[in-house]
């Protein structure tokens, strides 16, 4: 008996002047017809209205059936991928994530070809942390709201970070440890951060509920001081963000700027599966 939830398919538009497949899509019922009524400008509308004024209509073939949604949503973002640059789709995010970009078949990719990530983190300096603790003490830190701590505790032992101090750029090169942890539980060389001589001990605000500080152990490989910070900015097509952590997937030069900056070789720090 089919399961009530599993009444998605996946289809295609097929163009009968040259059997070409230029779009997909997922839907339930009557979806797959829907398309022959768009009269936007699309690049998948155009192309329907054209067939149809060569007196012909669309092939339209469902692909797959009996699927739940996010079946249907992972072989539509399969299909898309597959052929992506020859279709009218305008691709979903639905799993995107999951897919290897296209055009990168030629380069080592953290996450594809290796098995940890290569991540952009925004150090946040200011009144509850700063450069001078992270580099001295091994570590990075977010917090004092769970929209800040919350994108760092998503990093994983063996992720290759690249902390970036706003108005002054990139300073260093290090490698994930350890998970994320509260500020009270955090420990350098066997010592409770309040043992530390920190520049920043207001790191210890909140630190006995939800907006907590939380500290990542981090392996330095490479790091400047603040002032030498490598200065290269968004004009000079290098990548920045407010984001507190971003991946460097899908940004070639600027990791080429950083391999020569701070005379590393990515591929040599990443972890294989």
């Amino acid at each position: 008996m089919k399961d009530d939830k599993s009444e998605y398919y996946v289809y295609v538009y097929i163009d009968p002047r040259n059997f070409e497949e230029f779009y997909y899509g997922k839907g339930k019922g009557s979806r797959k017809e829907a398309h022959l009524k768009d009269d936007s400008d699309s690049e998948k509308a155009k192309r329907i209205k054209a067939i149809q004024n060569s007196g012909l209509k669309p092939i339209i073939k469902v692909i797959a059936k009996d699927l739940t949604e996010r079946d249907a949503f992972l072989i539509e973002k399969t299909l898309l991928w597959k052929l992506g640059r020859l279709l009218s789709n305008k691709s979903s995010g639905h799993f995107a994530e999951k897919f290897r970009p296209h055009f990168t078949l030629h380069q080592n990719l953290s996450g594809f070809d290796f098995k940890n990530g290569l991540y952009y983190v925004n150090i946040g300096e200011g009144i509850h942390r700063c450069w001078d603790d992270c580099r001295q003490f091994n570590f990075l830190s977010a917090g004092q709201d769970k929209k800040y701590s919350d994108p760092i505790r998503t990093l994983e032992p063996g992720d290759i970070i690249v902390p970036y101090l706003k108005g002054h750029g990139y300073v260093g090169i290090g490698r994930v440890e350890e998970k994320a942890v509260p500020i009270s539980q955090f420990k350098y060389d066997g010592k409770s951060l309040r043992e530390i001589p920190l520049k920043k001990q207001s790191m210890f605000d909140n630190y006995d509920n939800e907006k907590s500080e939380y500290l990542v152990k981090v392996n330095w490989i490479k790091t400047v001081e603040s002032n030498q910070a490598k200065k290269a900015t968004r004009k000079d097509g290098i990548y920045s963000t407010q984001l507190i952590k971003s991946t460097l997937q899908g940004q070639p030069k600027t990791v080429e700027y950083l391999e020569k900056e701070f005379g590393i070789k990515f591929a040599d720090l990443m972890l294989t599966d």
